[in-house]
């Protein structure tokens, strides 16, 4: 991850006078109040209302799944540390982003890129890798890439359609696996045809609450799609705290940041950009070495 000043060299300077958002690199402003969509009205159906949410319990009841080390770092997912050295700089993002969450009281994360292939879903599953390694803090992964799903095929991972979960069809111990003590995972394995009315279904918002009660995660990513090429990270954005968006040093240009702080102004605050693809020698100077 680049700073902001060296982000700027590589791509100019997407906006001078950037006003929204919590940066996670450098000081920025508070952001302006988000636009919360109104309550849903939906019956629980994970479990009755009356009852006290048992989180240890939920996590328990989560069936387990192993994943396969050698052939994540062939898709470039590192489970452990001294796998590779990217996984320093995921360590970073991930306690700079605990840091900001934990002052504001944040919980949901979406990640998004402004264009496909930016390598999105590769910065959700290594963050997602990183919050695993802290053993005290859990969290939640979802595949919310309706359309052209393949974090479960990267992961190594048969998976059902989400949809059916999504819209309150579906128990949490039905669909949602675990790995490990401390991560769920939300998978889905079928591409869905009305992915744009399925994030929009009034549902959705009563199974993320009923998933948070529940599991009572510190952080929930969510792998949205790409921001610009339809309307689904729009449907999202009311149901999330923040925005950090995945950049392609090699294909995404400033206007396409530009666009994107335009389409989370006023909506959602943004967290910063992670620049996939960059090679940057002189992080190399801040590594451990073996002597």
């Amino acid at each position: 991850m680049l700073s902001d000043d060296e982000f700027k060299e590589r791509l100019g300077d997407p906006n001078a006078n950037r006003q929204n958002g919590v940066w996670l690199f450098h000081p920025r402003a508070e952001t302006p109040k988000r636009i919360i969509g109104p309550p849903a009205t939906i019956t629980p159906f994970s479990a009755p209302a009356l009852l006290t949410p048992n989180p240890d319990r939920a996590w328990e009841s989560l069936g387990r799944v192993m994943l396969n080390r050698e052939n994540l770092a062939g898709n470039g997912l590192f489970l452990n540390a001294a796998q590779n050295a990217v996984t320093a700089q995921f360590d970073i993002l991930r306690t700079r982003m605990l840091q900001a969450m934990a002052e504001r009281g944040w919980r949901r994360i979406a990640i998004t890129s402004p264009t496909h292939g930016c390598g999105k879903s590769l910065v959700a599953a290594n963050l997602a890798f990183a919050l695993a390694r802290l053993p005290s803090c859990r969290s939640v992964l979802i595949d919310l890439e309706l359309r052209h799903p393949d974090l479960a095929d990267t992961l190594g991972i048969e998976a059902g359609s989400l949809r059916d979960y999504l819209t309150g069809g579906e128990l949490m111990e039905t669909h949602l696996r675990r790995f490990g003590p401390n991560l769920a995972l939300a998978l889905n394995g079928e591409p869905c045809a009305d992915a744009a009315e399925t994030l929009l279904n009034p549902r959705l918002d009563e199974t993320l609450r009923r998933l948070q009660t529940d599991l009572d995660p510190a952080v929930i990513l969510m792998d949205l799609p790409h921001a610009l090429g339809n309307d689904d990270v729009i449907s999202m954005l009311p149901r999330v705290d923040a925005v950090l968006l995945v950049a392609d040093a090699t294909r995404t240009t400033a206007d396409d940041i530009r666009a994107c702080e335009r389409l989370f102004e006023d909506r959602v605050p943004l967290l910063g950009v992670v620049l996939n693809r960059a090679h940057d020698p002189v992080a190399r100077r801040y590594r451990y070495r073996k002597t």
